[in-house]
């Protein structure tokens, strides 16, 4: 379930303009809320360049999970 509120914000034309192209919008309201969405996925993004980098909790650095993901 969403929940939305009602805000008044100043926001720079400009800014929100170029959004609107960026993101390929119509609204402020669609803009804003695709931009904090890819805000979300560019962290979710993060988060997995980081786990991949450090392979931290990931079983592709044991050895017996990796011998069955290479079966022909």
């Amino acid at each position: 379930m969403s929940s939305t509120q009602r805000i008044s914000v100043e926001i720079n034309r400009d800014l929100l303009r170029s959004a609107k192209r960026i993101l390929a919008t119509a609204t402020i309201r669609e803009t804003i809320e695709k931009a904090l969405l890819e805000v979300q996925r560019g962290e979710a993004r993060r988060e997995e360049v980081e786990a991949l980098s450090s392979m931290e909790g990931l079983d592709l650095i044991d050895p017996d999970v990796m011998a069955k993901a290479w079966r022909s």
